[in-house]
């Protein structure tokens, strides 16, 4: 039997990680942690912690619902199931992400639509968007990579101009602000993620919020009730291939913890973000992730700065090991994240029509490769981001970084 070499999550993949950088684990817990866990064990699992903490973050937000999941993953995969969209419907998305944010898609035989990212930046646009409407669009999902988050007032006005559903991935950039309002409020719909690495890490979980009465109860029905209803004379019967992808009582009472921490947490990792952007844009040949001014808090979970390939005589790899080497933990490339590269299953089964990318129900050909995508391969190319920024952060590291970067900078100057 063959063993793969699978990818490793939480704070097993920051095992044997050296460097001089704070890391997020182990993490820092809310104070009635452990109060909240022994309430669920105590009531005998009796207490309703889940809709607990569905009524805390919903109440954070500002928004009608929230529908707790065991991950950000599931999160984008029971609203997927939720649209109930056509196999063959085209959904347009960032082309910088995990593959989480794909999943559900591909799985409900939707159709990924990759526009480019602006020039320079890891961020889709109006501009980059629009071309890639058609009639089968039916959705645009726009992903705050590594906090940054989109100018979404014109990307929502376009979706309305065509009666597309609008939405946020925030699962990098939790309570984020945006002109006065959090990221996940922008759009339609939005999903967060809890995993344990992210800025509110709870051991896993994430969640879906809306005002959309409607399409909370489907999200309900089909991602957590399995599509199940109850018949008379009969008992329960399935009227769609649901999920059961519910968040634990476990999960629900750590998160429920985390959330009364986490707003001073953002508002110190922005300030320690900005500072770094500061000291990094005056390094010259080094250009740190501009934060645009629509941003009035960055929940940044990503730190990272690019290079200017003609200022130096190595590459971004070699810079990025060197910056590794000096102390900055964990730093390197961030390529995998290009979508239309790192999926070489979705690639295949374009080339050769495989459902849906048939016609029908495929309207068109598609194309799956990093050159369909020349801004966002070009900005990862030469991008390079260290391990998860974290609240632990003070100013002597932020000074750190900077000195690192400029003397692996003064060493390798053209």
């Amino acid at each position: 039997m063959s063993i793969q070499k699978r990818a490793k999550y939480g704070a097993e993949a920051f095992d044997g990680l050296r460097g001089s950088l704070p890391q997020p684990f182990p993490r820092t817990m809310g104070p009635n942690c452990q109060t909240y866990l022994q309430e669920v064990v105590t009531s005998g699992l009796q207490c309703d912690m889940v809709r607990r903490f569905e009524a805390a973050f919903e109440s954070e937000m500002g928004i009608k619902h929230c529908i707790g999941t065991p991950g950000c993953t599931a999160a984008l995969n029971i609203l997927a199931a939720a649209l109930s969209l056509e196999p063959g419907d085209e959904i347009i998305v960032s082309p910088i992400t995990d593959y989480g944010t794909v999943m559900g898609l591909l799985k409900e035989n939707y159709i990924p639509v990759f526009p480019d990212t602006e020039l320079g930046t890891p961020l889709i646009s109006t501009q980059t968007i629009a071309p890639c409407i058609t009639n089968r669009t039916r959705a645009i999902l726009a992903v705050h990579i590594t906090g940054l988050i989109c100018d979404m007032d014109p990307i929502y006005a376009l979706a309305k101009k065509y009666g597309l559903t609008v939405i946020e991935d925030v699962c990098q950039a939790v309570f984020g602000t945006y002109k006065g309002r959090l990221a996940g409020t922008l759009g339609d719909v939005a999903a967060f993620s809890f995993d344990s690495e992210k800025t509110l890490g709870s051991d896993v979980g994430g969640c879906v919020i809306a005002d959309d009465d409607e399409l909370a109860e489907q999200i309900r029905f089909v991602g957590q009730s399995r599509g199940g209803q109850m018949v008379e004379g009969l008992g329960r019967v399935h009227a769609v291939n649901g999920y059961a992808l519910r968040m634990t009582q476990s999960t629900a009472a750590i998160t429920l913890a985390q959330l009364e921490i986490i707003r001073p947490a953002v508002a110190h990792i922005d300030r320690m973000i900005r500072l770094i952007t500061d000291k990094l844009a005056e390094i010259p040949g080094i250009l740190p992730l501009s934060i645009p001014d629509y941003m009035e808090t960055y929940s940044c979970w990503m730190a990272g700065f690019s290079i200017d390939p003609n200022a130096f005589t190595c590459d971004a790899e070699s810079f990025a090991q060197q910056v590794a080497d000096a102390g900055l933990t964990g730093a390197g490339l961030g390529k995998y994240y290009l979508m239309p590269a790192a999926l070489p299953f979705l690639t295949d089964k374009a080339e050769k029509h495989l459902f849906p990318f048939s016609k029908p129900p495929a309207s068109h050909t598609y194309k799956y490769n990093a050159n369909t995508c020349p801004n966002a391969r070009d900005f990862l190319d030469n991008f390079i981001r260290w391990t998860t920024f974290c609240e632990k952060y003070q100013p002597e590291h932020c000074d750190l970084v900077a000195q690192i970067v400029a003397t692996v900078a003064d060493q390798n100057r053209v």
